[in-house]
């Protein structure tokens, strides 16, 4: 039966009801046949009513089948709750964009002339627009309806035969109390029914309610109708009150126990939503690998109450296990069970127990996955048999929840790889750029004052000689400091800087810089002020000589010639400090945010016209922090800067 409309626009989206008929497979075949053919979506949806939890062992075995194999032709498997089954089917339909609806025969046939309407004849009515499709099969047994079980364990019998009876006796008390002071016939029929609805409330099952209908009417007809304490009754009218009695208890006790299961069905549904909420919430705040794998474990052992272990997918090969126990766990052979989660990672696949792949395992494993791409294996623990369609299903919806944020967290770390990576060579690309800069003045100017002396000493004076002489020495020596910070920089990425650390006394350091520096320093003002000579320091001396060059070579570029210059070293508290001052133009508060920054070179233009790398502060910075001090740059008033950077002091004991 079709309904034709238009639907070129739009890709087909086929729907497959899951039932535990016995001619549902044929259905789900024979849907998965029709997407093939229009190369079109495949999904298969379960209706979960109330009843489903009463079914059978063997309705829900045949469910289970025809689950997996609607999962094996490609379809995806949806669960939906509640007892209106077409209107369930309708509302999925309209929300998914489904186009084509497979039903089986037993759909359309009405049993009798005046029974309700059909399945396909309800869909029709609620979702004109979509097309149905009804497979024929002779096979199939036309008057299937799902059975309840009807096993139960002899304690939960005697238990609600108890329940029931003490109940249907209290209701008895209380009628002849009635009885005695008066009251109606009408007033102790509600007691009795009272009683019927308290039965359908207290027990388990529908049977307890019904006994309990005729019971009542019986005892009723004994003690309260003329004559009494016998079953005769001489009004024409109790029949019909007896009747009535017993239909108003049956209904009363029939709909509390629908809305006792329908409560209960709801409450499920309640804590799965619930738990699915958190485990999105859970998942967002998640900010690693292992976070997110613990989430989704955490989550899957609150919603299926079993043991869950959860494997990392590392470089292609399983990670160890991360046990998710409930209390009684029993014992795991991971060597056993590793063969079947390694298969699961190859084959993107479920394996292990209830499953023909592996069925002799512990447990069920199942991909964590998106598409093709599989980020882990999730192990079920099957001791307490196989799961149910809705269990399957919502357990699907948090591997997929998980495999999007391990997706999405690997996107991150891969961007954020990238974007270092970018960086790096960005950096790198400049460093070469103006090392090539840098290195090419210097030696031009070097090679060239060479040659004038080498061809043409005998026409220079004397002072011109040492002038050339003073521009040689400059230029290799800012050459000299050039490669020193390059040397110590590729040491410090390369983490092969150690400290070779000894008690110094911080005069002595400060004067051997000084020695590197005095001759590049003679356009500058620099004094040194050292307060205590015995200032002593465990530091790697040649170190600390670098920071002091670089930092007062800093001051030497950006201040111009004349300028003044102050290296001050005192005790404080448990430090030793120094202090680098010159009264420059000083450094702008934004800068000073990114001053000690690698390849930083600042926004004032050098006093020598030469770039800077911006790698002498950044040494500072590193040196000094590898030392446990610390390093800033501070204004001095009115103007000029300060740069004051920390040691340890060694402590030293005093022999007379």
């Amino acid at each position: 039966m079709n309904k034709p409309h238009n639907n070129s626009d739009r890709q087909d989206h086929i729907l497959a009801c899951l039932s535990s008929a016995p001619s549902n497979a044929k259905i789900i075949r024979t849907a998965a046949r029709m997407a093939k053919a229009f190369n079109s979506k495949f999904t298969a949806l379960f209706v979960e009513t109330p009843d489903f939890a009463v079914a059978t062992d063997e309705n829900k075995r045949r469910l289970e089948e025809n689950r997996k194999l609607a999962e094996q032709l490609g379809a995806n498997i949806e669960t939906v709750y509640g007892e209106d089954i077409p209107y369930q089917i309708a509302e999925f339909a309209r929300i998914s964009g489904i186009t084509r609806i497979v039903l089986g025969q037993s759909s359309v046939t009405r049993k009798h002339l005046f029974g309700k309407p059909t399945l396909t004849q309800v869909l029709l009515s609620y979702v004109p627009d979509i097309d149905i499709h009804i497979i024929p099969d002779k096979a199939a047994d036309t008057t299937y309806h799902p059975k309840k079980a009807r096993k139960f364990h002899h304690e939960r019998i005697v238990k609600n035969t108890v329940k029931s009876t003490l109940i249907l006796f209290a209701a008895t008390l209380l009628s002849l109390l009635f009885h005695k002071i008066g009251f109606t016939d009408a007033n102790i029929i509600m007691v009795y029914i009272l009683g019927v609805l308290l039965t359908s409330v207290a027990t388990s099952h529908q049977i307890y309610s019904l006994i309990s209908s005729i019971a009542s009417v019986f005892i009723f007809n004994f003690l309260f109708t003329v004559p009494r304490f016998s079953l005769t009754a001489y009004g024409t009218g109790y029949p019909v009150t007896f009747v009535v009695m017993f239909l108003t208890a049956y209904i009363t006790g029939t709909l509390a126990i629908r809305y006792k299961e329908q409560a209960r069905q709801s409450e499920k549904i309640a804590k799965r939503t619930k738990i699915l909420f958190d485990t999105d919430q859970l998942l967002s705040r998640a900010e690693n690998k292992a976070a997110i794998l613990q989430t989704a474990g955490q989550q899957i052992n609150k919603l299926l109450g079993r043991n869950i272990i959860i494997f990392d997918h590392e470089n292609g090969q399983l990670s160890e296990p991360m046990l998710f126990p409930l209390q009684g766990q029993r014992f795991y052979d991971e060597e056993a069970e590793l063969e079947a989660a390694n298969w699961v990672l190859q084959n993107n696949h479920s394996a292990g127990a209830t499953t023909e792949r592996f069925p002799d395992a512990q447990y069920l494993y199942l991909a964590i996955r998106v598409n093709k791409r599989v980020y882990g294996v999730v192990g079920i623990d099957s001791l307490a048999g196989a799961l149910d369609a809705s269990e399957h299903s919502i357990l699907l919806s948090i591997l997929g929840e998980a495999a999007l944020a391990l997706e999405n967290e690997k996107n991150a770390r891969e961007k954020e790889a990238a974007a270092v990576l970018a960086e790096s060579e960005q950096l790198r690309a400049n460093l070469l750029r103006t090392i090539s800069h840098d290195l090419r003045t210097p030696l031009t100017t070097i090679s060239g004052n060479a040659g004038n002396l080498l061809h043409n000493s005998h026409s220079f004076d004397e002072e011109t000689k040492q002038q050339i002489y003073g521009d040689i020495y400059d230029d290799a020596m800012w050459l000299t400091n050039l490669v020193e910070n390059l040397l110590y920089s590729t040491r410090i990425e390369e983490g092969r800087m150690v400290l070779k650390t000894s008690p110094e006394l911080v005069c002595e350091i400060i004067e051997e810089a000084m020695q590197h520096i005095r001759l590049k320093a003679q356009n500058h003002s620099v004094t040194v002020v050292c307060e205590d000579d015995f200032l002593l320091v465990e530091a790697d001396a040649k170190l600390i000589v670098q920071v002091i060059i670089n930092l007062v070579d800093n001051a030497l570029k950006y201040t111009p010639a004349g300028a003044s210059i102050s290296i001050n070293a005192e005790r404080k508290e448990s430090v030793a400090e120094i202090n680098i001052t010159d009264n420059g133009n000083g450094i702008s508060d934004a800068e000073k945010e990114k001053i000690f920054d690698k390849f930083y070179c600042g926004e004032h233009k050098i006093a020598d016209n030469r770039r800077s790398l911006g790698l002498g502060l950044y040494l500072c910075k590193t040196i000094v922090e590898a030392h446990g001090g610390t390093i800033c740059v501070t204004d001095k008033q009115p103007h000029g800067a300060v740069f004051t950077f920390t040691l340890p002091l060694e402590e030293v004991t005093y022999h007379e």
